[in-house]
Formats: structure tokens, C-alpha cells, sequence
């Protein structure tokens, strides 16, 4: 199982005066992997390349998600660590900032959510664990707005014939799908326990 931390930092006041938009916010992330979050101890840095690719990719996604026309002259800050990595960490970032973003009250157009689909013994798997992941086939990660059912993410490693391709990524929509139902229950579960909490506290 991949365990992920995610955390939420804004809307705040710009660090760089040359980076404030004045028409929006600007979105800022930071994916890092926490140095036990795998069987192989070693070091990691936050300025390797694959953190830097991810928190890229990760942002992309998020800064699609996001109402950023509505917070200009801002920045919100996204940190995400992977705490147990057994495949697809990619997508389950995005995932946990997405529950991150919504529990902050950052405005967005749709929820987001992330799967991925690998293609193994002419076989497509949803939501590769780090053994099926590790087997060199190529893989998909996709991202999407249930709602609006668009497309935010769509990321190939490796080569698929058109028609695999296809039925691929139409897998990993349902599975997008089936996360963004999983993740609204929660939310509204999390919204609920809150709203006893404070009515217990006032």
C-alpha cells in the first residue's frame, strides 16, 4: 500500500515580487519521498531528478484543478511525502493534495483524481502495486475532472499499439472515477465530523 502526506499552505502573500501574477495565483509543489518509504535505504535528496519531474507533474494537475483566477496576487504552496511507496506515487499524490486542497477550502473547478494502468503479459492492470510496476512494461498515469470528464494528466512510460493504448486509458478513467466516488464519501464524512466537533466545542 502507498501511504502519501499532503499539505496545504495558503492562499498567502507571494515570497518573490517577481513571480506575483496579477491576474492569479501562482501554485508552488514540492514532492518528496521519505528516506524509509521503501525497501532500499538510501538518501534521498529533495533535488533529484525524479522529484523534480513529479512535483512538476503534479502541479500541472493541480494548477488545472484550482480556481487560480479568484486568488490573484497569491501563492499557495502544495508539500507532498510519500511515507510507503508500493507503486502509482504519482497518482496518489495527486490524490492526497487534491483531499489537502478541498479540506484547505482552495476553490476549484472539479475534483481531481489520479490511477494509473500498466500493460503486463498483454494484460491491463489498474493501479500497478511496486512488483507489477517493477516489471518493465509500459505504464499510464492518468488525471481527471469526474465531473467536467476531462482529462488533466495523461502520461505514457513506454510504447502501445494504438488500440491498446486506447482501451488502457479508458481503464484508467474508470478507475479515476471509482477514486474521485471513494474520495467524496470521505470528504463528506470528514466535513461531517468536523461540524459534530464544533458543535461540541461552541
Amino acid at each position: 500500500m502507498t501511504r502519501v502526506l499532503a499539505s496545504v499552505f495558503g492562499p498567502r502573500e507571494v515570497e518573490s515580487r517577481a513571480d506575483i501574477k496579477q491576474d492569479r495565483a501562482i501554485v508552488k509543489c514540492e514532492y518528496a519521498m521519505a528516506n524509509f518509504s521503501t525497501g532500499e535505504r538510501r538518501r534521498r535528496g529533495k533535488a533529484d531528478r525524479r522529484s523534480t519531474e513529479l512535483s512538476k507533474v503534479i502541479r500541472n494537475t493541480l494548477e488545472q484543478t484550482i480556481c487560480v483566477e479568484l486568488l490573484p496576487r497569491s501563492q499557495i504552496d502544495i508539500c507532498v511525502q510519500v511515507l510507503q511507496a508500493d507503486g502509482g506515487t504519482r497518482c496518489a499524490c495527486i490524490n492526497a493534495a487534491a483531499l489537502a486542497l478541498a479540506d484547505a477550502g482552495i476553490p476549484m473547478k472539479d475534483m481531481v483524481s489520479g490511477c494509473a494502468v500498466g500493460y503486463l503479459q498483454s494484460t491491463p492492470l489498474l493501479d500497478l502495486n511496486y512488483t507489477e510496476d517493477s516489471g518493465g512494461g509500459p505504464d499510464i498515469s492518468v488525471a481527471l475532472h469526474p465531473n467536467l470528464d476531462r482529462l488533466v494528466l495523461l502520461q505514457m512510460d513506454g510504447k502501445l499499439p494504438p488500440d491498446v493504448f486506447e482501451e488502457c486509458v479508458a481503464l484508467a478513467v474508470d478507475g479515476c472515477k471509482a477514486v474521485a466516488s471513494v474520495m467524496r464519501t470521505e470528504l463528506l464524512r470528514h466535513v461531517k465530523r468536523q461540524a459534530v466537533a464544533q458543535q461540541l466545542t461552541s
